[in-house]
């Protein structure tokens, strides 16, 4: 027991920071190095780690990144920026084509993957319209958040919950696709509000060149059909684990694209993460959970939305949200109501992402590759609006998933 709470807590450290102080060690080594020492030190077997590892949401990760690596690759995303671009003539309908294009492609395709897409070109786009690049990439960040809140395939952590909960795809967007409308809408009139000078004028844009898009015309068909498709089939109940690594397979067969380009773009370390972690959480719960111990964490009252919501977002943002719903799992099983539990999960672990620039893996990946190209995207800036985007966006999903009927 003292060797699996060690290992947890060291591990868990290590997640919160980002890193190992000191050291080069990054999340997905803590949690590989976290399994190893489960395994190492006696806490669980071998066989056992293998069983604690929850492949459903490894192959539907890798299956969905897979397709973003094509849809990338065959210019999808350079297409539609331009067809953004050439129609918005005002700051304020950029503003708004940005959240939109970010959010909605975020609640379908893997939001960190979006955020690494769609950055550079957001970028790209600001920077000839001659305008101020950091509330657009404020825009990419939190709707990117707020968006993936809507679908089992939305994010990692919703991933997770979409394969221990088995809750339908359907009923996943139904219930939590009215949260991330109103999260994207209030993305929208909170940076209008606090960047007032870039948005709220008569100021239209300046004219450009439409610049020529270089794209594949049939893997561009034949990576969006395939999306079509694949989304069709998990409205209609299909184990969405296996549609999505059929659908990623199917893209490997090309002639336009060398595999390696695609393996390129998937986040392997990601993919390790997630399997260190589902080994930890298994070594914790075996010795440090007994039923004595989980019966005095349901006197919390977990069954109730605003608690269970507020242990969330405050646990999601103290060792990120992945780790947060891993923790959280041994606790809503035997609630009354796991299918509303888990969506209030999935609910306050993504929105609580948007608190701090730290908050999630995408709001990390839009300052980093901006810092390429000498934007800075400070941590009070973002603060500034992410904050209280979280607390609303937070307090309504509260009231809609506490609603009856819902889910």
């Amino acid at each position: 027991m003292i060797a699996a709470i060690l290992i947890f807590a060291v591990t868990y450290l290590v997640m919160a920071v980002g890193k190992l102080p000191g050291w080069r060690l990054d999340r997905a080594g803590a949690a590989l190095l976290g399994a190893a020492l489960m395994v190492g030190c006696g806490v669980l077997t071998l066989d056992e780690a293998y069983r604690a590892i929850d492949m459903e949401t490894i192959t539907l990760l890798l299956g969905m990144m897979i397709v973003v690596a094509n849809l990338r690759l065959s210019g999808f995303f350079r297409l539609v920026n331009g067809f953004v671009v050439a129609r918005a003539g005002r700051p304020i309908v950029l503003l708004i084509a940005v959240v939109l294009v970010t959010g909605i492609l975020s609640a379908f395709l893997v939001n960190d993957t979006i955020c690494l897409v769609m950055t550079p070109l957001v970028i790209d786009v600001v920077r000839r319209l001659d305008r101020d690049p950091v509330p657009y990439l404020l825009a990419v960040a939190l709707a990117s958040n707020a968006g993936s809140v809507a679908t089992v395939t939305g994010n990692p952590q919703n991933m997770i919950i979409g394969s221990l909960s088995h809750i339908p795809y359907g009923t996943f967007v139904g219930t939590l696709a009215p949260v991330a409308a109103v999260g994207l809408i209030l993305t929208v009139v909170l940076i209008a509000v606090v960047y007032r000078a870039e948005f709220l004028t008569r100021q239209r844009l300046v004219a450009v060149a439409p610049q020529p898009s270089r794209h594949h015309s049939s893997l561009v068909w034949r990576s969006v059909l395939t999306v079509v498709a694949m989304i069709g089939l998990f409205f209609f109940g299909w184990p969405i684990a296996e549609v999505a690594i059929l659908g990623g397979a199917l893209l490997l067969v090309t002639r336009r694209v060398k595999p390696e380009k695609v393996y390129f773009d998937i986040d392997w370390p990601l993919l390790v993460m997630f399997i260190g972690l589902f080994v930890v959480v298994a070594g914790v719960e075996k010795t440090v959970l007994t039923p004595q111990a989980i019966a005095a964490v349901g006197q919390l009252d977990l069954a109730r939305v605003p608690i269970l919501a507020g242990v969330t977002a405050v646990l999601s943002n103290i060792v990120s949200n992945v780790p947060a719903v891993l923790v959280l799992k041994p606790f809503v099983v035997d609630l009354a109501d796991p299918i509303r539990a888990w969506l209030t999960i999935a609910m306050a672990s993504t929105l609580a992402g948007n608190f701090t620039l730290i908050g999630s893996v995408a709001n990390l990946i839009v300052a980093q590759r901006a810092r390429r190209d000498g934007i800075v995207l400070g941590f009070w800036t973002y603060f500034g609006v992410g904050a209280p985007l979280t607390v609303l966006s937070i307090a309504f999903g509260m009231a809609w998933m506490a609603a009856p009927g819902v889910p």
